[in-house]
């Protein structure tokens, strides 16, 4: 049965289930049909998702469709409390639930292991933790897995590295590479749920502070967009390499510069920066060098998926004393006298109870849609499907695409055929 931290709170929780609900139009439809349709009758769901509204209206709508679902956290500290309680008490023949904030790494992976212990036929992930432990402490479950999905970029990022070596043994949907999620999720939706944390837990004024954004991808992007919004100045730091791509570090640059930001290395940047945002996905982006040279009263938050980007080991080194004045955010007195501030443990920040949210609901309506048609696309093409990351197929994006457009009440006109014609041909005067 459902763990949960406070199983009390479930009242709460269904508060916050209804409004998400009230504002997910999209799954509604989606989950409408499900309910007809049973795609997912006979198959069991494993899921190691950021555990909070919008994730439980996802969870509900697999429910719908038939599934056996049991999630965990794909963090130790972004479950809603409140939200988890409500989950365990929704549905428990059919949705079980193990979360809570503020997870040791033992209850993490214990977490973990309790949903593999269901042999779900569906994974679903966000950051690869819950196929790296089937795939490394339970391969022989692996027969027992149709397919997976893949919701964020770090994920996708360790799901190549496998393919690479061969040791990819399952079908995964990179549904982080659909146009529809990251240009909604990815860009809109982690620039205001990060500024969204920032201003909630701080309460400082971001209008004429320096802030710099290290990463200029879709992520990336939305954040300066978003802190340029608010007033602040903001400076891009991107680092050469994914050569031989149309998205290099040298065109996120480019197109950094072009967009009015100031483009500068890291050591530059570090020195003038009074908020530091990063969403690289890659290790020690923020590192003791950077820390030397930053400025008294620095604030340093991450929102790329691991803890890894902000060097904090050696941050901690560096100090004299290390204090946390108030919730999720500590204090690091370094021997000259500079005080730093570091939130979240360096951990997203945008989703890190009691700070961050997570997205706006309307954005993850969107982005769970896209979910839920590929594990549905998962069932109905689990035959044809090969071991290895496969694109989300055009159609899901387009559907999920023109879903949100009609809750929206947005209508399209369509082209004549003086323009479908004009748009093929190619001869000369035409």
């Amino acid at each position: 049965m459902s763990k949960v931290k406070n199983p009390s709170l479930a009242a709460a929780g269904k508060k916050e289930l209804t409004w998400a609900e009230s504002h997910m139009p999209v799954l509604k439809l989606i989950g409408d049909e499900f309910e007809k349709e049973k795609p997912f009758k006979g198959l069991t769901i494993g899921l190691s998702l950021h555990v909070e509204k919008k994730t439980g209206v996802l969870l509900k709508t697999l429910v719908r469709g038939g599934a056996k679902v049991f999630a965990a956290s794909c963090n130790p500290n972004t479950t809603d409390d409140i939200v988890a309680a409500a989950l365990a008490e929704e549905d428990p023949k059919n949705l079980q639930v193990f979360a809570w904030a503020g997870q040791t790494t033992e209850d993490y992976y214990w977490c973990i292991d309790q949903v593999l212990d269901a042999h779900p036929n569906i994974l679903i992930d966000d950051g690869c933790d819950l196929s790296m432990r089937i795939h490394t402490q339970r391969p022989g479950q692996l027969k027992e897995v149709i397919g997976a999905c893949e919701e964020t970029t770090t994920g996708l990022t360790r799901l190549r590295a496998m393919e690479k070596d061969g040791k990819l043994r399952i079908p995964t949907l990179a549904v982080n590479d659909a146009y529809s999620k990251y240009l909604l999720d990815n860009q809109f939706g982690t620039a205001q749920s990060t500024l969204d944390a920032l201003v909630r837990g701080l309460n400082i004024l971001l209008a004429g502070k320096t802030a710099v954004v290290c990463g200029y991808g879709w992520c990336g992007r939305g954040i300066a967009s978003g802190l340029r919004g608010l007033g602040a100045n903001v400076v891009v730091v991107e680092i050469e390499g994914r050569l031989n791509t149309p998205d290099s570090g040298q065109h996120r640059a480019i197109t950094a510069l072009y967009s009015g930001y100031r483009v500068l290395d890291h050591m530059s940047a570090a020195k003038i920066g009074q908020v530091f945002v990063t969403a690289t996905g890659n290790k020690n982006v923020l590192r003791k060098e950077h820390f030397e040279v930053m400025r008294d009263g620095a604030i340093m938050c991450n929102s790329g998926h691991f803890n890894v980007e902000i060097d904090e080991p050696a941050l901690r080194a560096m100090s004299t004393e290390v204090k946390e004045i108030k919730d999720n955010v500590v204090a690091y007195k370094l021997k000259d006298g500079r005080t730093l501030y570091l939130l979240s443990e360096g951990r997203l920040v945008n989703l890190s109870r009691p700070m961050g949210q997570g997205h706006p609901i309307e954005i993850m309506d969107g982005s769970f849609a896209v979910q839920a048609l590929s594990c549905q696309y998962i069932g109905t093409h689990r035959k044809s499907m090969k071991a290895g990351v496969v694109r989300v197929p055009q159609e899901i994006d387009d559907q999920v695409a023109s879903l949100i457009l009609k809750t929206q009440n947005v209508v399209l006109d369509k082209p004549t055929k003086e323009q479908t014609a004009y748009a093929s041909e190619w001869q000369e005067g035409t």
